[in-house]
């Protein structure tokens, strides 16, 4: 709802959209029909006011000389981003007569690509659903962030859960474990820094030095994908010092024995040599973490980038569970609390209008792979047709040289939503104008609070711009879908979101709704499995081990002499994925690409601080600058991403050298799990172009 302040001004209710946890309450101050500020909602009780960088600069984005306002057509090479204007008619008549087509061969050869852009459950998966359920058109495995701890987690504990993060503030211990919270879940880190003055230890798990271990009071810097070992050595010492709670193992663990079995085998001394730490780095760990009542963890995304990733979350996510941390609320475990939310999944994306046909699914950690698959029997039909609507693939999708050559095929059409002329975009036959969050009606739930938040729009679409819910469903109209869901407008879809778990007229009238839970969700056990109990194993779910990653010394020593160096590629602090990488404020205050590389390790190449480097295997080569500020530790190197293809250094991003094998669950991307080697320019036995 909105409020007069003064004649010429009014405040609007909103909420982020953007892929972070903290999913913040906004007031959106509007004069005249223009927004002039972004603020945090002071009275939201994780928001408080506080935003980071890049919201607070959001009205920027909004208004930014480039933002795309019009319907553009492709009349020059895919990749130039060379367009021509045109009308909405033009555009829709021959993207929906060019879908029809290829629908009338094959319905699977028209795919969707989305995820996260905007984590509204309306602009997001709502309309856009419905119209390729309609249309029969292949599904998509939207996997490229978090499906292998949320897979974990559903295997563990049942489902998206955890502890509030409001009680870490009453933590004795904080374990923030593979999250760079400073940069990527500041309100996180205000209750953390509460739980600091209050005599909480702080201890950080990341095998980069990042801003969030600069303050804490440990950092434990581990190899890349080598935290399950870790958790594995953790439980060996709890096993030893018998610092388990044997009554809540009884009541509330579902297979302990394996477990049990398994880490007993996982002196420190093997954990510490897989992970690359000291033995009494990890006694240390388990014996602060056994005495502290109560110890919390905050797990983040990152470390399940990797092979082993979700074994590793499932071991980790045990270990609240043996000490009897869940019996006080401000003990557990936060990974997820996205799967607290009442969502109407169905009724907002309606599966039921596909009937009896049953699409094939493509994953969208592969894209570049299926681009350039041929048909076959097993595959099913080429991938003809691309709609891109909330991500920027070219950028942020593994292996980025096979998915260029894929968004390359001449005989793929591809129209791309956007806001800008991403890397996506330049390789688009259309590219449609989006309405950004200052401009449209959702709603939001979050993966790291409990609240329900509206978003109202501020001011009227700038331009020609639509919100992707009407262009879905203008092109179903062109499609000749004359199904009643396609009439359902904004808030026809806001209200079916919740349903009436959550009250629509409240969300209106405050802006956010608490959703009703209990402080200690799992006190008394009462998981979300069919036992009630956090399953370690039980019938079809194996006990969690630890996994070495796809390149490692462990798994491939032959590539490891070759690239001797691991690579993590963690976002730039003033970036969020591929987004405002073109909001000059930002990009400025991140100067140039940079590769984080550790002294010892410079020195034998030649490296220098500031030195332009070529990062190298055998998919490709990315080229950046070098920076020995000591947050890389030996033998592991970090490329910050991630930018814009086409605003990096010689038009490549760190994903020229990631790959496309995915995790042990959730079938999520390896993304940190990368073996490279780095060389000087100027000593470089390649001749540079």
């Amino acid at each position: 709802m909105s409020s007069t302040v003064r004649e010429t001004e009014r405040v609007v209710r909103g909420a982020c959209p953007h892929d972070c946890p903290d999913t913040c309450a906004l007031r959106i101050t509007v004069e005249g029909d223009r927004v002039t500020r972004v603020q945090g909602d002071p009275d939201h009780p994780t928001t408080h006011g506080a935003l980071c960088t890049k919201v607070s600069r959001y009205a920027e984005r909004t208004y930014h000389a480039e933002r795309v306002l019009h319907p553009l057509k492709r009349v020059g090479p895919k990749g130039r981003g060379e367009f021509v204007r045109v009308g909405w008619d033009e555009a829709l008549a021959d993207i929906a007569g060019r879908l029809a087509a290829i629908a009338a061969r094959d319905p699977e050869a028209v795919v969707p690509y989305s995820y996260a852009g905007t984590m509204g459950l309306v602009q997001g998966e709502s309309m856009a659903q419905r119209f390729f359920h309609r249309l029969g058109a292949s599904l998509l495995d939207r996997t490229i962030c978090a499906s292998a701890g949320a897979e974990a987690l559903t295997q563990s504990y049942g489902g998206k859960v955890g502890m509030h993060v409001e009680h870490f503030a009453e933590a004795r211990l904080i374990l923030i474990w593979g999250s760079n919270s400073i940069a990527s879940n500041l309100h996180f880190w205000t209750y953390a820094q509460q739980a600091k003055r209050n005599g909480a230890r702080l201890i950080c798990i990341d095998p980069r030095r990042t801003e969030t271990a600069d303050k804490c009071h440990q950092h434990i810097a581990l190899r890349p994908g080598t935290d399950g070992a870790l958790a594995l050595g953790l439980v060996h010492e709890l096993i030893r010092d018998d610092a388990l709670d044997h009554d809540y193992i009884e009541r509330y663990v579902e297979g302990w024995p394996a477990l049990r079995d398994k880490a007993l085998a996982w002196t420190p001394e093997r954990a510490a040599e897989v992970c690359g730490l000291t033995p009494d780095e990890v006694r240390g760990l388990a014996r602060d973490y056994a005495a502290a009542k109560p110890a919390a963890i905050r797990l983040n995304y990152g470390m399940q980038r990797v092979r082993g990733g979700g074994n590793a979350v499932r071991l980790i996510a045990t270990l609240p569970c043996l000490v009897g941390a869940w019996r006080h609320r401000a003990g557990g475990l936060l990974l997820s609390s996205s799967g607290w939310y009442p969502i109407a999944h169905a009724a907002l994306q309606r599966p039921d209008l596909l009937g009896a046909r049953r699409p094939r699914t493509i994953n969208m950690s592969t894209i570049g792979d299926e681009l350039l698959r041929e048909a076959s029997p097993a595959f099913g039909p080429r991938i003809e047709a691309l709609v891109v609507y909330n991500s920027n693939p070219v950028a942020v999708a593994p292996e980025s040289p096979k998915v260029v050559r894929g968004f390359a095929r001449e005989d793929l059409f591809t129209v791309v939503l956007e806001h800008f002329l991403t890397d996506t975009a330049d390789h688009a036959d259309y590219v449609l104008p989006a309405t950004t969050q200052l401009e449209h009606l959702d709603v939001h739930r979050s993966y790291g609070h409990t609240s329900v938040l509206i978003n109202e729009a501020a001011v009227a679409p700038l331009g020609e711009a639509l919100p992707n819910t009407e262009i879905f469903r203008r092109l179903a109209a062109r499609m000749g879908y004359g199904d009643a869901c396609f009439a359902d407008d904004d808030e026809a879809l806001a209200r079916q979101a919740f349903g009436e778990r959550v009250r629509f007229e409240d969300l209106r009238e405050r802006g956010w709704v608490q959703l009703p839970l209990p402080e200690a969700p799992f006190a008394q056990g009462g998981f979300p499995t069919p036992s009630g109990r956090c399953r370690v194993e039980a019938p079809g779910i194996a006990c969690p081990d630890f996994l070495p990653n796809h390149e490692s010394a462990l798994s491939t020593p032959e590539l490891a002499a070759r690239y001797p160096l691991a690579m993590i590629s963690p976002p730039a602090r003033n970036f969020l994925n591929s987004s405002f990488v073109n909001v000059k404020s930002l990009r400025d205050i991140e100067g140039e690409p940079l590769l984080e590389i550790h002294a010892d390790d410079a020195a034998p190449r030649g490296i220098v601080d500031g030195a332009l480097v070529r990062v190298f295997n055998d998919r490709g080569e990315y080229f950046c600058k070098a920076s020995l500020g000591g947050r890389a530790r030996p033998g592991v190197v970090n490329g910050l991403g991630i930018w814009w293809r086409k605003l990096g250094l010689r038009g490549s991003n760190v994903n020229e050298l990631t790959h496309q094998r995915l995790t042990d669950l959730g079938r999520a991307p390896s993304f940190y799990d990368c073996l490279v080697d780095v060389h000087s320019v100027a000593a470089s036995p390649r001749p540079l172009g």
